[in-house]
């Protein structure tokens, strides 16, 4: 059997997901965005904002989408699959990764739809402070980070930093934006007669939001536990790195700006709790993956019969035409 799928000119920048905007009638479509800004989880200060530019709204999904989608990515082989009940009550270090991935995301879609052309308060990035270099001049169409950065400090908001849960909460937030901005890279295209480079076009684009979430998985393998402290100077509280058994030397440590940090130690995840799901029924892979997640409860087997399109061939012009093979696979789930 052979089917033909339609080929898609695929840019590198498409989100890994985007939701349906709204399923409801729209009265008017100037205030089309209005219902899902309403629709989404806001506090009135982020509904002001969704609600001023009618770009916002899609982006918000793009970045819940996005952030969701890598998280469970990034943990596809662990015991936690991203799914964290009472979040805002427990610090744990999967807490610290929900935050920092979520500010990533929203700041990387808000600057990739600034460069798209679909908000209409900011555009291109204009990189006042790329080097001007003899014989470069400005070109392409950048990702507009410092609009971005300036509107996630702005919607998230800078709560109080008297209480430790909210400090950790920001210092955690900051982590995702920090990653984004340091992934930044320049690039360039020559132009000149046979190729001689004579004038460069230059713009600034943002690393793969793939390589972002492997970064702060990295961060989260190594988050710090901490405490709070008093700082004599300002009697105010300072964040400190919590040691289970101190070193000879000074007792605290202060976290470093990109470190992701924690205030609970994490539940095994293993059974149903008020913080998790459990691994009950988690499909897992042998040989791989399935001794750790299931907790030494074994697994279950299952057989089934798939079909998929293989033996796929691109055909001028433009489509992709593939056979439709079966094949017998194994499913492995975690016991009860």
């Amino acid at each position: 059997m052979v089917t033909k799928v339609q080929i898609q000119r695929l840019t590198g920048n498409e989100p890994l997901s985007i939701l349906p905007l709204n399923t409801e009638p729209e009265d008017t479509a100037g205030k089309a965005h209005y219902k899902l800004c309403d629709r989404l989880k806001l506090e009135k200060k982020q509904r002001r904002m969704c609600r001023r530019d009618p770009g916002v709204a899609e982006t918000l999904m793009e970045a819940i989408s996005m952030s969701a989608l890598e998280c469970q990515y990034q943990f596809r082989f662990e015991r936690w699959n991203c799914t964290l009940e009472g979040r805002y009550r427990a610090r744990f270090k999967e807490t610290a990764f929900l935050y920092a991935i979520s500010s990533a995301g929203l700041t990387h879609a808000m600057a990739k739809a600034c460069s798209a052309g679909r908000m209409e308060r900011c555009t291109c990035d204009e990189a006042p402070d790329l080097e001007n270099r003899k014989a470069w001049q400005w070109g392409g169409c950048g990702d507009n980070l410092k609009y971005s950065n300036k509107f996630v400090k702005e919607f998230l908001g800078k709560k109080s930093n008297k209480d430790l849960r909210a400090r950790v909460d920001l210092h955690n937030t900051n982590v995702g934006m920090k990653v984004i901005k340091a992934g930044v890279e320049t690039t360039c295209k020559c132009h000149g007669v046979s190729g001689s480079c004579t004038v460069q076009t230059c713009w600034r684009q943002l690393s793969p939001f793939h390589e972002i979430g492997k970064q702060l998985k990295q961060r989260y393998e190594t988050s710090l536990k901490v405490g709070s402290t008093t700082n004599e100077a300002t009697g105010e509280g300072d964040i400190s790195h919590v040691r289970m058994q101190p070193p000879p030397g000074p007792s605290d440590q202060i976290p470093r700006t990109t470190d992701l940090i924690h205030i609970d130690d994490s539940p095994s995840f293993c059974r149903m709790s008020k913080y998790s799901p459990g691994t009950s029924a988690r499909k897992c892979y042998k040989d791989k993956n399935c001794e750790s997640i299931c907790c030494g409860r074994g697994h279950n087997t299952q057989s089934r019969v798939v079909t998929r399109p293989c033996q796929c061939q691109v055909r001028w012009c433009c489509y992709v035409e593939c056979k439709q093979c079966t094949q017998r696979e194994e499913v492995y789930t975690c016991k009860d």
